[in-house]
C-alpha cells in the first residue's frame, strides 16, 4: 500500500519544509555562545510556559503513534493505563528527585554528576554507559519510526527522509544547544496539542458515523480472571519500564536544571504530566477502537487504520505534520543529551578543561552518532528488541541510585552488587527475540517444568525481578546487619 495516501514528490516537499522551519527557528532565535551554561542548561532561567513545552514536547514521540495503540491490542484498558501512567509519571517523580539534586547539586547538568559523586566512578561509568546506549538506541528508533511511517504513506526511500531530519535537526543542536531545543519544543508542543486535538476530532465526530466507538463493549472489557490477570501484568510491565527509563533521560535533567526557580519546575511538570496522560491515554484508545472495527493494517499500525483515508489528502498531510512535530521534539533532545554528557564528563574520560575542547568532542561525538543512526535506518536494522533490553537495564539500577540521593553515605560496593542482582535476575527471564524463551526457562531448564504463569510472560517477569530484586536484598541485608 506504499505510494497511495499522497505523492512521493509531496512527501519529499513536505519533510523539507518542515525540518528546515524547525532549523531556522532553532538557529534564528537562539545565541551561538560558548557559554556552556546557556549551552547545556539555558541560563537556568526558563519559565513556566517554556519549560512544560519543552516537557511535553520531549517526552512525546512518533513512538505514540504505535507504542499505545499496538499496547492495547495485546493487553487492554491494564496496558493503556501502565502506558499513559508511565511515561507521565516520570514528571511526579522529577518533582521529588529534581527538588533534591538541585538542592544538593545547585550548579549541576545532570544526573551522572551526582552519581559520580555519592558513587564512585564504578557506578558512573555503568550508569553514564547506560544512558548513552538507552539515548542512542531511541534515537535510531525515532528515526526509523518516522522515516518508515513516510515510506508507508508515499513511498518516499526512508534514507531521504532520516537524511534530512538528522542533517537539519543536529544542524541547529551543533548551533545552539539546550536553548535551541526549547525554542523548537515551545512551537512544536503548541502544533502536537492542536493536532491532537483535531484528529481526536475527526475520529470521534467525523468518523463516528462508520466507527464503532463503545469502548464499554464485551469484547473491550474483558473482565474473566486471565483477561484481567494478562491486562494488569501488560500495564505493570510499561508503566515500570517507561518510568524507570526517562528517570535516566539526560533531557529531563537538563530542563529540571533549567528551570527559573522551584515553583517554575513543579508548575511545569504537574501540567506536563496532565497533559502528556492525556495524549497517551488516548492515544491507546484508538488502539482499542481499531481491535472493536476490525483492523485493515498490520497491528502496529492501528491508530492509523481508524483515521487514513485514500480519499482524504489533508489528514494524511496532518498525520505526517503531527509525527514530525513529535519526532523531531524528541530527536533534538536526545541529540542534545547526548551532547551535555560528552561535554560534562569529557573532563572525567579525556582529562579535557577547556571548554573549546570539551564543544569539539561533543560535535564529533555527535556527528559520529547521526551517521551511525542513519546507517541503521538505512539497512533498517530492528532496534525494538535493544529498547526493551535497554529498559531492563535502566530497572535495575533504578532502586540503587535514587535511594543513594537521600543517604548520606553510599557503600559503592553494596550498590555494585544490588545492581548486579538486579541484572542477574532479569536477564535469566529477559526473553529471547520471539519471546518464547529465556535464558532460565528454555535454555538452561526445560520450558516444561515452569508453569505457564511464568513461561506465558517472561517480559512481566524480567522486569519484575529486576526492578524488585534489588530491594527485596536490600531490606534483607539491611535487617541482617
Amino acid at each position: 500500500m506504499n505510494g497511495s495516501f499522497i505523492s512521493i514528490n509531496s512527501a519529499l516537499l513536505f519533510v523539507v519544509i518542515i525540518s528546515l522551519t524547525f532549523l531556522f527557528i532553532g538557529t534564528y532565535f537562539s545565541k551561538k555562545t560558548l557559554d556552556l551554561n546557556n549551552y547545556l542548561v539555558s541560563n537556568r532561567n526558563v519559565g513556566v510556559f517554556k519549560l512544560t513545552g519543552t516537557l511535553v514536547a520531549s517526552s512525546l514521540g512518533s513512538w505514540i503513534l504505535f507504542g499505545p495503540p499496538t499496547a492495547a491490542i495485546d493487553g487492554g484498558l491494564g496496558a493503556i493505563i501502565g502506558y499513559a501512567l508511565g511515561t507521565a509519571f516520570t514528571m511526579i517523580l522529577l518533582i521529588f528527585f529534581g527538588k533534591k539534586l538541585r538542592k544538593i547539586f545547585p550548579t549541576g547538568k545532570s544526573l551522572t554528576e551526582i552519581v559520580l559523586k555519592k558513587f564512585g566512578s564504578n557506578v558512573f561509568k555503568l550508569i553514564f554507559g547506560l544512558m548513552i546506549f538507552y539515548l542512542f538506541i531511541f534515537l535510531c528508533a525515532e528515526v526509523t519510526a518516522i522515516s518508515e511511517l513516510i515510506h508507508y504513506m508515499s513511498g518516499l526511500s526512508v534514507w531521504i527522509s532520516a537524511a534530512i531530519i538528522l542533517i537539519c535537526v543536529v544542524s541547529y543542536v551543533l548551533f545552539g544547544g539546550l536553548n535551541a531545543t526549547i525554542r523548537t519544543d515551545t512551537v512544536q508542543c503548541i502544533a502536537i496539542v492542536l493536532l491532537f486535538l483535531y484528529l481526536l476530532y475527526v475520529v470521534v465526530v467525523q468518523n463516528s458515523f462508520h466507527l464503532n466507538l463503545n469502548l464499554f463493549h464485551k469484547d473491550l472489557l474483558q473482565l474473566d480472571k486471565k483477561s484481567l490477570v494478562n491486562s494488569l501484568q501488560f500495564g505493570f510491565v510499561f508503566f515500570v519500564a517507561v518510568a524507570a527509563t526517562n528517570l535516566f533521560h539526560q533531557g529531563n535533567w537538563q530542563r529540571v536544571y533549567a528551570a527559573k526557580n522551584d515553583k517554575v519546575l513543579v508548575t511545569s511538570l504537574l501540567a506536563s504530566f496532565v497533559i502528556i496522560y492525556i495524549i497517551v491515554f488516548c492515544m491507546g484508545l484508538t488502539g482499542s477502537i481499531a481491535k472493536l472495527n476490525g483492523l485493515k493494517f498490520s497491528q502496529d499500525l492501528a491508530f492509523f487504520s481508524i483515521i487514513l483515508d485514500k480519499n482524504n489528502t489533508l489528514i494524511s498531510f496532518v498525520i505526517l505534520l503531527f509525527a514530525a512535530c513529535l519526532c523531531i521534539s524528541t530527536v533534538d533532545t536526545l541529540l542534545n543529551s547526548i551532547s551535555s554528557l560528552t561535554i560534562v564528563h569529557s573532563k572525567d574520560f579525556f582529562n579535557l578543561k577547556k571548554i573549546t575542547k570539551q564543544k569539539q568532542l561533543s560535535n564529533i561525538t555527535l556527528i559520529i552518532s547521526v551517521l551511525v543512526c542513519f546507517l541503521i535506518v538505512l539497512f533498517q536494522f530492528s532496534v525494538l528488541y535493544l529498547f526493551l533490553f535497554a529498559d531492563l537495564l535502566c530497572c535495575a539500577c533504578v532502586y540503587v541510585v535514587f535511594k543513594g540521593l537521600y543517604e548520606k553515605k553510599v557503600s559503592q560496593c553494596r550498590s555494585i552488587v544490588l545492581v548486579s542482582i538486579g541484572l542477574t535476575t532479569g536477564l535469566l527471564l529477559f526473553p529471547s527475540e520471539d519471546f518464547s524463551k529465556s535464558l532460565l526457562i528454555g535454555i538452561l531448564f526445560n520450558k516444561d517444568i515452569f508453569s505457564e504463569t511464568f513461561s506465558k510472560a517472561l517480559l512481566f517477569w524480567s522486569f519484575l525481578f529486576a526492578t524488585l530484586a534489588p530491594v527485596f536484598f536490600d531490606l534483607v541485608y539491611r535487617k541482617a546487619k
